[in-house]
């Protein structure tokens, strides 16, 4: 009995250890993101283009628009600017297929992987590149067995490497083609997880402004907007992607943990998001008067997609596998 007392004592003496270390690394690297958005003062971005027609086909996510339809809670989205096709993070291939949800879906769907041009990884997780093995192995995966994507340029916002693809680490925002650009990486510290670096892609629509397409939206969605605003003069047309406010219900359960409620938040694991920030970010984003809002379902619970909904009224569209959000420029 006394033996067992002091294994139990031990176990939760190094559990405390950890926790405090996770703790003690969280609010250091809190400390350090706020003091690089703090003092970090990008340059403008200004004539860097426009695209005359922008879709964006939703190809990995939690809710889809067919049956035959795979999904996930992961991110991947076609962006076609006029004649460039970028693809927005691969999915997370959570039981390591082949082929993978997204080449699944690529398929049922029409999209041919030699007519992608470029991807662009907003940031570093499991379920934006294609897995745990990817995330560990700091590269992407399109599927479990490896393809060739030795025609492809990727955009990357940390250190990242791909066997045929030819990789970019954006370190700033800047233009990637023309009406197209990067916010460039925006840093924020994630218990458990470290410092995140997490990029959003900003494409200018002919007469109507910037559509900003985010991955989970970890940098918080006034840095979001706030980098758009400090680097480019055209106006915010729309919002597209993940926002991270997983409030009654988490899509990802590992361990037995609602690990998207505990982590991932910005705030320790037992602060969970509340309504009442999710209702203080949809007043903020309603004052920036955009005309179009699509949220993504795969790290944000139901009660959070109706609040938009209810919120943005007839501007709001449902973000789904396979149905596509189409937006043409003024003539």
């Amino acid at each position: 009995m006394l033996i067992l007392l002091i294994v139990i004592g031990v176990i939760v003496f190094l559990l405390l250890v950890v926790l405090g270390l996770l703790t003690f690394g969280y609010f250091r690297n809190k400390k350090r993101a706020d003091r690089q958005w703090i003092t970090y003062v990008p340059e403008k971005i200004s004539n860097f283009g426009s695209v005359k027609r922008l879709r964006i086909l939703p190809l990995i996510d939690w809710y889809a628009s067919k049956e035959e339809l795979k999904k996930e809670p992961g991110v991947s989205y076609l962006v076609q600017a006029d004649d460039n096709t970028i693809l927005l993070d691969v999915g997370y291939n959570r039981k390591k297929e082949h082929p993978s949800p997204l080449l699944h879906n690529m398929n049922n769907l029409g999209v041919n992987l030699k007519d992608i041009q470029y991807i662009f990884i907003s940031h570093l997780h499991l379920d934006h590149t294609g897995g745990f093995a990817a995330q560990r192995n700091r590269t992407f995966r399109i599927s479990r067995d490896e393809l060739d994507m030795s025609h492809v340029t990727a955009f990357v916002p940390t250190f990242m490497q791909q066997r045929t693809a030819q990789v970019k680490v954006i370190e700033r925002p800047q233009v990637l083609m023309p009406g197209v650009a990067t916010e460039g990486p925006i840093s924020r510290s994630l218990f458990f997880m470290g410092m995140t670096m997490e990029q959003a892609l900003v494409v200018n629509v002919s007469g109507k402004g910037l559509v900003i397409v985010v991955g989970c939206g970890h940098q918080g969605l006034k840095r979001i907007i706030g980098r758009a605003e400090q680097i480019f003069n055209e106006p915010i047309y729309g919002l597209i992607g993940g926002l991270h406010y997983p409030v009654t219900c988490s899509r990802m359960v590992l361990f037995g943990l609602p690990f998207q409620k505990m982590f991932g938040t910005g705030k320790l694991p037992w602060q969970y998001i509340t309504k009442e920030e999710v209702m203080d970010s949809i007043a903020f984003l309603k004052a920036k008067e955009p005309k179009l809002v699509s949220i993504s379902a795969h790290d944000s619970c139901d009660w959070t997609l109706q609040a938009f909904r209810n919120a943005f009224g007839n501007i709001y569209q449902d973000l789904q596998v396979g149905l596509p959000i189409v937006i043409e420029g003024n003539k």
